[in-house]
């Protein structure tokens, strides 16, 4: 009987331990901290690491090597009070590629739009149908985003799901709720137009690009170089069309801030063919930084 409870106990714990999907690292700066104890700061950066890898976010098992690699680095700017708090928070996510040890970036996104309150010791909890908190929901729809970036590059549209459960997350935030959320908010880079552009049947190229890109393309560089920069060419055609029917989109933009040095160096290898048409389609997207592409240009 104890051999039977240990061997059920054992295993219980092996299919949980594929349960959760991310290895996630926390960081919390507090570069104008006043009055609130730091040890309230080290609490949150504990309970949002926490939050983040055990919880179950699909219902597929993950092996350890399987899990997706994610930073979270937020700037605590304001004290509003002792437990409400203003500032930036930074997401980032990592894909393995097949053959090598090199990681590839899905996701690098600045969010200026970071408010929230948190009593240290208060249990971090999260409704998937239901609004609890603004650090949760912020917390849920970027773990569902970061989801979606990393089914759409194993598989075509693989993400589907995780998008849609990050635009509910957005749909169940009440009105008058802390900032980033809106379509009336100025600047139009927040996370309604994150979530507006990815679902985007204008966008959908974009999406059948990032799966031609990752998983045809950086999957491949390993055992067929040729192969690998040919699909990944393939891909960025198809972004350029996504930018031609909707220009400025935030999807757009993201991919190409997530990839722009990663870029600049698979082209390094290319035909001038190919590096003219890249470097055409990376000024055009992000013009503001196109000196960063002059290498591929040469």
């Amino acid at each position: 009987m104890r051999y039977s409870l240990l061997t059920f106990s054992l295993l219980f714990l092996a299919i949980f331990a594929k349960a959760q999907e991310f290895t996630c690292t926390v960081r919390i700066n507090t570069p104008k901290l006043q009055t609130v104890d730091p040890k309230v700061f080290k609490t949150l950066e504990n309970d949002i690491t926490e939050f983040m890898n055990s919880t179950k976010w699909t219902e597929d098992a993950y092996e350890g090597f399987e899990k997706i690699e994610c930073n979270i680095q937020i700037n605590i700017k304001e004290e509003k009070s002792p437990t409400s708090f203003s500032g930036e928070i930074f997401i980032q996510a990592n894909r393995p590629v097949y053959g090598s040890n090199y990681k590839t970036v899905l996701i690098e996104h600045a969010d200026k739009s970071f408010d929230f309150n948190y009593t240290e010791y208060q249990p971090i909890e999260f409704i998937e149908n239901a609004f609890t908190s603004n650090l949760t929901s912020i917390l849920g729809f970027y773990a569902y985003y970061m989801l979606g970036m990393d089914y759409d590059s194993f598989s075509p549209m693989g993400g589907a799901i995780y998008f849609q459960k990050a635009n509910n997350i957005l749909n169940n935030v009440p009105q008058g709720a802390a900032g980033g959320w809106s379509s009336l908010e100025p600047g139009g880079r927040n996370r309604y137009w994150m979530i507006e552009s990815i679902l985007s049947p204008r966008v959908a190229p974009l999406r059948e690009a990032t799966y031609t890109y990752h998983r045809l393309g950086m999957d491949n560089m390993y055992n067929n170089s040729e192969l690998g920069l040919t699909n990944i060419m393939e891909a960025m055609q198809k972004i350029k069309g996504v930018n031609t029917g909707y220009p400025n989109a935030m999807a757009t933009q993201m991919f190409v801030n997530a990839k722009a040095e990663e870029i600049v160096q698979i082209l390094l290898g290319g035909t001038s063919t190919q590096r003219r048409d890249v470097y055409g389609l990376m000024v055009k997207i992000d013009p503001s930084n196109a000196s960063r592409y002059t290498p591929i240009r040469r």
